[in-house]
């Protein structure tokens, strides 16, 4: 019977042991999960962030998706998505907030112990992991250093943004203002608080040109922007230099071109990238900097072809 009972001890063990290595094995093989949220997806600067995210995806091994709100749909906003992939219990977060409202619903992935990274926008919650992204002030600054190279001390510009009170647009506008006034150059007109809406922009413009004929420069907070002023400059035939501000492609084709002198850009790809890289270490326990800086690029025609190669290589 004692002999019995110890055969039947010995295989009970050996049984646990390789239930055990296997389940081991389970847990090793298994894809660490990362979501990503998004703004949208519909504009060419958040779906060269995706593109960098998906890249990190892949080479690190990563189960991860990007998602972003569906203005199409009445379950719109990003607390909705937020509220759902929190149910999917990930390993990490990372979002690019649209606004502070949605700082209550990151507190129940903190609750949960899922780590959360903000990407393009910062927010002021002491207990994000990390942000990854564009210090908007310097990209302002250099967007007006890029200005005043135009221009000549004393000569005036147009400055065009959109809600100032957001950190993105408010603290590219201050980068600017700093770089102009250093650079001896007046500020005549600010028009704020305008969408990202073509036509809009382009009203604005006629009635900058028509109440300030003196205007020798523009800086825009966003390419969208600059490149509906730079339409309406050219209509009226004026040669008038107009800086941006995200490095999408319709802009750098007219930097390329020679039609407009530059603008600045982020790097969404490689925001996108190392937001994931950054995740993973988190998971692993490793430490993150609690700010990324993914760097400003000047774009002139010297390497406007070399940053549109890659963008359009992206969407191949």
């Amino acid at each position: 019977m004692v002999k019995k009972r110890i055969i039947f001890l010995l295989i009970l063990l050996a049984f646990s042991a390789i239930l055990t290595v296997f389940i081991s094995k389970l847990f090793i093989n298994e894809k660490p999960t990362i979501v990503v949220v998004l703004k949208d997806l519909d504009t060419q600067y958040w779906k060269i962030v995706k593109a960098g995210a998906e890249k990190g995806f892949r080479d690190f091994g990563i189960d991860g998706k990007v998602m972003a709100p569906s203005y199409e749909s009445e379950e719109d906003g990003q607390e909705y998505l937020l509220k759902k992939v929190l149910k999917e219990n990930p390993d990490a977060l990372i979002v690019s907030p649209n606004d502070s409202s949605i700082i209550p619903f990151l507190k129940e992935f903190y609750e949960k112990d899922i780590p959360v990274l903000l990407i393009d926008t910062d927010a002021p919650w002491e207990n994000k992991t990390s942000y990854i992204g564009t210090d908007n002030f310097d990209l302002g600054r250099m967007g007006g250093m890029l200005l005043a190279s135009q221009l000549q001390p004393g000569s005036k510009v147009a400055l065009i943004a959109g809600d100032i009170n957001h950190p993105i647009s408010g603290d590219r506008i201050k980068g600017a203002k700093h770089s102009l006034q250093a650079a001896g150059v007046k500020i005549a007109t600010e028009k704020f608080d305008l969408p990202n809406e073509t036509e809009q922009i382009k009203e604005v413009m006629e009635t900058v040109l028509q109440d300030h004929p003196d205007v020798k420069g523009v800086f825009a907070e966003t390419d969208i922007k600059a490149l509906a002023a730079y339409e309406v400059i050219e209509e009226y035939g004026l040669t008038i230099p107009v800086i941006g501000a995200d490095g999408i492609n319709e802009m750098i084709d007219l930097i390329e071109e020679g039609a407009l002198p530059g603008t600045v850009a982020q790097n969404p790809y490689d925001m996108g990238y190392l937001s994931v890289e950054s995740a993973l270490k988190v998971i692993k326990g490793e430490n993150v900097w609690k700010n990324v800086d993914t760097g400003v690029d000047i774009i002139i025609k010297g390497n406007a072809k070399q940053r549109l190669d890659f963008q359009k290589r992206i969407f191949k």
